[in-house]
Order: structure tokens, then sequence, then C-alpha cells
């Protein structure tokens, strides 16, 4: 279990915390492009570690991100008026750029340089893979960007999306790098979900007693994870933990790959992201319906917004019928939602001081050491871990082998993100 002290030190994001600027030192996730869907399209308010923000693109498709409240008397400007470059409050008229910078002030004279004096917070921003990324570090240790596969393949091979998630970022993020629990939560999706029934991996998950071995990757962690397959043989899969918040699930079939972000909104919310990508091919109609549908690693959502349909303000739309015949293990219908459910149910904020746990958490536990050691180096002056691109050029697997060790074993598997080569899977 973690004391008290750690279990803050993990959760609380906000400026002036020590995770906060270990976060700080990443690009982030911040919202979808289509959120802002053309030049001079509506504002739209963005919280990312508590800090209350608004986005627009201008006039030229440049993307801003600044502190949401105007400085003249702190209107939001979410209720500007996103004109000619810039962003305009509402009250007063006063006109910010994508830098923060204000460029007009309309009771005051051009000649008196009263808006050169004024500038509002501002975070750089960029656009790779279908989302706008932000850094909202340091500007001198701003790192490279980010390189991971599913923002680099073409268009048509991936799809991005998020949904909220009414948990802290920790809770959701441990239920990703936790390979144990597939056997009970989500058994009943193993034989009925579209990108799952019908593969042999979904098969070899009947075996409910993993066998973890985890190490440390220049990125974060490799996480292999052991079940029976055929006699003298054993199903491998290996899960890629990116620091801070990123985890690559091992696919099924020829199916794409999934991943996940789980981005603090505040210490009590967070952005869950769900990637996937095909290396080698366009997303199939296979795939698409999953999507659609939300299954898989999606969730169906209410239209014009990025929260589920099932919340925990109707207990998830819990089925209790189908629960008792095995249908849908927690009663919750989705692996997406069964995993969000049982994550929000732990609490805003899960009293870790509280737990008991097991050997199969162990990847949990390394992740959480590898998160404190890394918040406590850079506040001695260290790098933050995981910032070059070759840490995010990787990929996860699944796959049988005749290896018990996972030493052995990884070295069956290409893990490297290389272009145009297909991704290991069964």
């Amino acid at each position: 279990m973690l004391t008290r002290e750690q279990n803050e030190t993990l959760t609380r994001t906000g400026p002036g915390t020590a995770m906060g600027a270990l976060l700080r030192r990443y690009w982030i996730p911040a919202l979808l492009s289509e959120e802002l869907p053309g030049p001079d399209c509506p504002p739209v308010r963005v919280k990312l570690l508590s800090e209350r923000l608004v986005a627009f693109r201008d006039t030229r498709g440049r993307v801003g991100l600044l502190d949401e409240f105007c400085a003249h008397r702190r209107a939001s400007l979410w209720f500007g008026r996103n004109e000619e470059n810039g962003l305009r409050c509402s009250y007063h008229g006063w006109k910010y750029d994508v830098s923060g910078q204000c460029v007009d002030v309309p009771s005051e004279p051009e000649e008196s340089g009263f808006c050169r004096k004024v500038k509002l917070k501002a975070y750089p921003c960029v656009e790779r893979g279908g989302a706008v990324w932000a850094y909202l570090g340091p500007p001198e240790a701003k790192p490279p960007l980010p390189e991971f596969e599913w923002a680099l393949v073409p268009p048509p091979h991936r799809h991005v999306s998020k949904r909220l998630q009414e948990c802290n970022y920790l809770q959701a993020m441990e239920g990703g790098i936790d390979s144990s629990h597939i056997s009970s939560l989500h058994s009943g999706e193993m034989q009925t979900d579209v990108l799952h029934k019908g593969t042999r991996g979904a098969n070899y998950q009947r075996d409910t007693r993993p066998k973890f071995e985890v190490t440390e990757s220049p990125g974060g962690l490799l996480i292999g994870v052991r079940r029976g397959a055929e006699a003298g043989r054993y199903y491998w899969r290996i899960t890629q933990w990116i620091i801070p918040w990123y985890t690559m699930i091992p696919p099924y079939g020829d199916h794409a790959l999934h991943g996940h972000a789980w981005v603090p909104i505040d210490d009590q919310n967070c952005w869950a992201w769900s990637m996937s990508h095909h290396p080698t091919r366009p997303l199939n109609e296979l795939e698409w319906q999953a999507i659609r549908s939300g299954q898989s690693i999606y969730a169906e959502l209410i239209p014009g917004s990025y929260r589920p349909v099932a919340n925990k303000e109707n207990d998830y739309l819990i089925d209790r019928a189908r629960q008792k015949s095995g249908r849908y293990y927690s009663g919750v219908k989705g692996i997406s939602m069964q995993d969000a459910s049982i994550q929000e149910s732990m609490g805003p904020i899960s009293d870790r001081t509280l737990e008991y746990l097991a050997p199969t958490d162990i990847a949990i536990v390394k992740a959480r050491r590898r998160l404190l050691d890394a918040a406590a180096a850079l506040d001695k002056g260290a790098q933050a871990p995981g910032l070059s691109p070759e840490a995010h050029r990787v990929r996860s697997a699944s796959f049988v082998s005749s290896a018990a060790r996972f030493k052995e074993a990884a070295q069956e598997a290409n893990l490297a993100a290389e272009a145009g080569t297909a991704h290991v899977s069964v």
C-alpha cells in the first residue's frame, strides 16, 4: 500500500504540485482537432491539470490555448468573438491573438501602446494525429513532438476519440496496465465483442491465473503477462506503459492496435483518450463497426458531448439479469464502461492506504514508483523520463511461445514501431 503522502503526490496534478510539475514537461493531448472544425469557429473550454483555459482556431487556422479569463475584469473568453485572427472578449472588446498578446483595446487609442502591456497566459499547440497537443511546462524545457505510431500513420489507418471519466487519472490508468482483470470483468466480452470473438487470444483469456513479469523500458514499463496455451506453450501479452499516462494494449488477431491516454482534467476527473490504428492498412468495416457501436475500447456517447450514455447518474445502465447469466460479468455493458464503472466506484480519488495488493499488481506498483521517482528527480534538476521520440516508437504484442520466461519470450516479438511492418498478434 502507499502512504497518504505518496497517494497525495501521485494524484494531485494542479499548479505547484510535484506531479503537476512532472506532467507539464510532456506534450499533452488537450482536445480533438474536430472540436475546432474551422477558422473562426466557436471557442472551446479546456481544463487541463486544474487550469481553466480556452482554445480557439483563428482566421489563419492557427490554434491558441489561453487563460480562459480576460485580463481586464476576468470575464470568460468562452463568450468571446472569434474574428480577424483573434479572440475578442464580449464584455469590453479586448482582443487576444493565439500567443495571448492583447492586440486591441477599443477604449484606448492605438498610439498609447496600452494593449502591448497586456498578455494572457498562453501555451504552444501543435496538431498531430487528429489531436491538438499542448505544452504547459517551462519554455526552455519544451521536448520534441510526440511520435506515437497512431499519430503518424495516414488518417484512414487510425481513429482517435475521447470520453469523460469521472475519477482521478491514476486509478483509470492503473486499470489500463492491469491485465489480470480481463479474465473476470471482461469475460463476457471475449466471446461476443466484434474485435475479440473468434481470436485465439480471447480463448486463452480463460486462464484466470496469469503470471506477471515487469521490466523498465526507456519510456516506462514493459509488462509481460503469461497464460497457458496448448501443451508446452504459453500465451504472452506484452503491454507498453509509456510515462506519464499512455498504455498500448496487446492486440487480437489481425485487428487494429489500441491504446489509451488518461489526461487529468482536474484531480477528480480525466479524459480517457482511445486510439486505434493499423500499421499496414486502413481500418476495416469491422473495426469501424466497433467504433460506431461503442464496442471494444469505445463507448456510446451522449450526442453533442463526450460523456458516455452509461454513467454514474444512471448506474451505468446496469443489467442484473445479464450479470446473473454471465453475459456481463459486472452487469455493465461494454469493455470501456465496465472499466470506467469499476474505476469510478473507487471514489473520485482512491484511498490507496487501504489497499491489499496481490502479486498480479506488480505493474501498478512499479508504475507508481516510476512516477514518484521521476517527480522527485525533477525537483532536484533531472530531466523527465520518456521524452525522446524513440521512447514512443514502440508497440504492444500478443503471441504464443514455448518460452516460459519473459526475457526469452520478448525476444520473439518485434516491439519496435517500424513503418509499413505488421504488428505481432494472435
